[in-house]
Parts: C-alpha cells; structure tokens; sequence
C-alpha cells in the first residue's frame, strides 16, 4: 500500500490542532516544544500539499479559514480516535480522557444540564467540558463540536440523534395578572388575553401554542403584543414580571410554580411536549469521553428529574 500522506505526518496534525485550539502559532510551539517558526513552516507545508488556506495570518494573531475548521474537526476527531485505540489496546484506557466541546440550548442548559456537569467532573476528572451556550442550530463538524442537544432535529444521515427527554409545556402567569384579567378556562379564551409570544429566528413566524382536548392535539395562534426571538428565556422573564401569559417548559418555570410567583392554567388541556435529543457525529469509533459523557446525562436526567428545588 502506497503511503498517502508523505512527509505531512500524525506529528504534522497534532501542530496543525494545537495551533487551532490555541489561535495562536506561539502558543501550540510552547505546548509541542518547538519554535513558532518552526510551527509555522510545518502549516506552511501543510497548505501547500493541500492546496487550502487554513489560517489567516496578522501581525497579532491568526484565525482559521472555514476550510480550516472543516479540516479541524475531522483531525482532532481522528487523533481522538487514534489515541484512544492505543490506550485500548495497551490496556491504559483506564478512565476517558481529553476534552469535549458541547453546544446547548440556553434554557436547557441553565436549568437541566449545567447543574450536572460538576459532578460528572468530579467522576470523570480527565475530562475537560467546553460548554457553548447558544440557541442556534451549529454544525458540529465546520465548529469543531462534538456534541450538540437539539429540540429540532434535521434528517442528516452524518448525525446519530439519542433523545434525551420530553420537555413538557405549560401555561403560566402572574398572580397579579390573573387577578385583574382573569383565568382562561379555554384555549379558546386565550384570545382574551396578552400571550407573550416567542418568534422563530429561522422565520420570524410567532410559535403557536399546543393543547391536548380528550386525546386529540392540536395548535393555536394567540394575540400578543410582547415577543421574544433567539433566547426562549424571556418570554418567561416577561410572564413573571406582569407581561402577560406564556407557554414555556416546566423545567424554566420550575421554582416560579412552586414559591407562588407564577401559576399554571389550563392545565386540563396539557401534557403536551418537545423532545430534546444528543446529536453527534456518526463514527465506527466513538471517543470514549464522548461515550461517558452522553451515558452519564442521559442516566442522570431520565432517572433523577428536575434538579431539587
């Protein structure tokens, strides 16, 4: 077999990695024991065989090319792989090791999946945990993610989507404003009311709602003069500050429901949901961090609930 990368070697990609997790030639040469001229030369190389800018250079710093983070992504997933099969192999894989890069939804995140990452340190301390808040849907591989939750999960054959819960939904609002408006006894009454609603960035469209009657679900469009885009929290910041009604999920509201500051109505038309599912990359060979990490949230949040109030 004719040997495919020639003087551009494992040694090469791990620079090129270094380089790219640092931003920074100086900084991978420190890491790597090297000179950054010497750092420099081995990219320099790098590009010339692959015919692909991968950084842009200044004076101060550098940032990758979207051909360079591409090209990232698949390194550090393959050296991930590589050293994992070593320890495998060697039987030194005693405990996962290196560092993931995760993207959560915000809401999610502050209120489920945050809480639980201190101790998933404290079981796998090897394990280093990027966390990158943010509503938008990334694409794991040009960002270098490993991971992502999503509550929207695109058909894509490259990504394997494990569910991780059914987030359920309900209907919430002040004391203050039910007092003076009063409650809604309906879906249909709704139209009675100041609904804060949440805009869909991807196409400015108001969210409806969703009721369960007797068995059947459906979806209703409500009027309201207060909306939310890109950040589901507010429309709940705006329902405990007198706003108006939301329908948000539980998990938010969690605290809120239970001292009094908020309450649920038309519960008897819930028990409606969304699902919220780990979505990864397709692999032969999963990173054994990786593995560890969505066996851990998905053991922690299907067996233990909310966290403790």
């Amino acid at each position: 077999m004719s040997r495919h990368f020639g003087d551009v070697g494992l040694g090469s990609i791990e620079l090129f990695c270094l380089a790219a997790e640092h931003e920074s030639f100086t900084t991978a040469a420190v890491h790597a024991g090297l000179t950054p001229a010497a750092v420099s030369r081995t990219i320099a190389r790098m590009e010339e065989r692959l015919k692909v800018r991968l950084f842009v250079r200044s004076t101060r710093r550098i940032r990758m090319t979207d051909s360079g983070r591409a090209y990232y992504a698949q390194c550090r997933q393959a050296l991930d792989q590589l050293v994992d099969a070593e320890r495998e192999l060697t039987g030194a894989q005693v405990e996962p090791a290196g560092t993931l890069r995760i993207s959560i939804p915000t809401p999610l995140g502050h209120h489920r999946i945050l809480p639980l990452l201190p101790r998933f340190r404290e079981r796998f301390h090897r394990v280093g945990l990027e966390i990158h808040l943010s509503n938008r849907n990334v694409d794991l591989v040009a960002e270098g993610l490993d991971l992502a939750v999503r509550a929207r999960v695109q058909p894509d054959s490259g990504l394997i989507a494990r569910k991780l819960l059914d987030a359920e939904l309900v209907v919430v609002g002040t004391p203050t404003y039910l007092e003076a408006h009063g409650r809604p006894a309906t879906p249909q009454d709704l139209s009675r009311h100041q609904c804060i609603q949440f805009v869909l960035p991807s196409s400015g469209q108001h969210v409806p709602w969703m009721f369960r009657d007797s068995g059947r679900d459906f979806e209703l469009v409500t009027p309201g003069a207060l909306t939310c885009s890109e950040d589901l929290l507010g429309i709940s910041t705006l329902a405990l500050h007198g706003g108006g009604l939301a329908q948000t999920y539980r998990f938010i509201v969690e605290r809120e429901l239970a001292d009094g500051r908020l309450i649920e109505v038309l519960k008897e038309y819930g028990g409606r949901s969304r699902p919220f599912s780990l979505v990864y990359p397709a692999t032969r060979h999963m990173p054994l961090h990786l593995r560890a990490f969505i066996d851990f949230l998905i053991e922690e949040i299907t067996s233990s609930g909310p966290p403790r109030l």
